[in-house]
């Protein structure tokens, strides 16, 4: 229900989980933006994380913990869903929202349970089955048609379904689910109007998952080619041999790692940089995802260097805000850094850019479709009992 003054309210007392067996406890979109904004519209909320950091209260946020996830893959898939059942089963809530695919199974047993059960689907998992490395090359097709038809069949029973891009959504729409799209803008608390102060000459920025397919070795690459400039590269390095490959390169001695940081930290590297790069490859599932990272960038006032993804380029270009390149060509990340950084027009560039998010890619519009939906799940609900 949306009341006289358009604030979302909900039916007293209404409890949610947010579940996740993969995620940190400090997940940008799972406690910071959805969490919280769940917290604000008057929801009872508790976070069901696998970190081994213990139960916790934050931000109005209960945060229980089921213990340090399984180290190893498989058997993370086959123990974490039934011990996260248990977990849910001991909240006792109304709505449970969960983040990972390995947990449709649980959701279908939670939704025939009685329980209003939401789908949170970050990435379109049938297109990134075909770019994982872990397996075999000619079982992927095989596997992501098996999900797919996994995921079909499980959410047709469930309460919502939330993608975090536009593209997903009529797959889910086509189900018959009550699907939207909840994209993952910025948080506009988290950045406020860039100071005065001047940027380091010929520094450009990384933030995110450091891995092969997401351009990170092409990247570092093509420091060699780009004399004087300087990568600041944060983020954290997967297990696919990256980390070796990106230090043996010549380009590694332009590089300033700075592991992972919070947010705080985040935002002070990004005011610092005269340009933030997004050079993910062109795998299916980067070919329809809105990385978080470029619309930070536009928020600090950074110009863009992306991968010349059609989607992503439709954005940037309508806002005269960054440039395209070939992601997998180092040679060509090198030419599009070096003319950005000598386009005298840059500072414009990323004004524009922060002007867009300020206007249209900011997470509050999107906090509105997702309290929208959990309206009518619990106006289904109330109706249901």
């Amino acid at each position: 229900m949306t009341g006289a003054n358009g604030q979302h309210s909900m039916p007293a007392a209404l409890a949610v989980v947010h579940l996740t067996t993969v995620h940190d406890r400090d997940d940008v979109r799972i406690f910071h933006k959805e969490c919280r904004s769940l917290v604000a519209a008057g929801y009872q909320v508790t976070l069901i994380v696998a970190d081994g950091l213990g139960a916790n209260e934050r931000d109005g946020v209960h945060i229980v913990d089921m213990g340090a996830r399984p180290r190893h893959r498989l058997r993370r898939i086959a123990l974490q869903p039934w011990r996260a059942w248990l977990a849910v089963r001991r909240v006792g809530p109304a709505v449970v929202h969960f983040h990972d695919p390995e947990l449709l199974p649980i959701g279908l047993v939670m939704a025939l349970g009685g329980l209003a059960v939401v789908y949170d689907a970050h990435e379109d998992v049938p297109q990134q089955i075909l770019s994982k490395y872990w397996l075999p090359a000619k079982l992927r097709p095989l596997v992501a048609w098996l999900f797919a038809r996994l995921e079909a069949f499980v959410v047709r029973r469930l309460a919502g379904v939330v993608v975090a891009t536009p593209p997903m959504l009529p797959r889910f729409a086509a189900l018959g689910c009550d699907a939207v799209s909840v994209r993952n803008f910025p948080l506009l608390e988290e950045f406020a109007e860039p100071a005065d102060a001047p940027r380091q000459s010929r520094t450009i920025v990384y933030v995110g998952g450091l891995t092969r397919v997401r351009g990170v070795l092409r990247l570092v690459e093509a420091l060699a080619l780009m004399p004087g400039v300087q990568l600041l590269l944060c983020g954290r390095f997967a297990d696919d041999g990256a980390e070796a490959a990106c230090r043996a390169s010549p380009g590694w001695k332009q590089v300033h790692y700075l592991g992972h940081l919070d947010r705080a930290g985040i935002q002070a590297v990004l005011a610092r940089a005269e340009a933030g790069l997004v050079t993910l490859l062109p795998e299916p599932n980067h070919l329809v995802a809105l990385p978080v990272k470029m619309f930070e960038y536009m928020a600090a006032a950074l110009p863009v260097v992306s991968s010349n993804f059609p989607l992503w380029m439709e954005i940037l270009l309508a806002h005269r805000c960054g440039v395209g390149i070939d992601p997998a060509d180092p040679a060509a990340i090198a030419r599009g850094v070096l003319d950005l950084l000598a386009d005298p027009a840059r500072a414009e560039m990323g004004r524009r850019g922060r002007a867009a998010v300020l206007e249209q890619y900011h997470w509050q519009r999107e906090a509105d479709v997702l309290l929208a939906l959990y309206e009518r799940i619990g106006e289904r609900f109330a109706g249901a009992r």
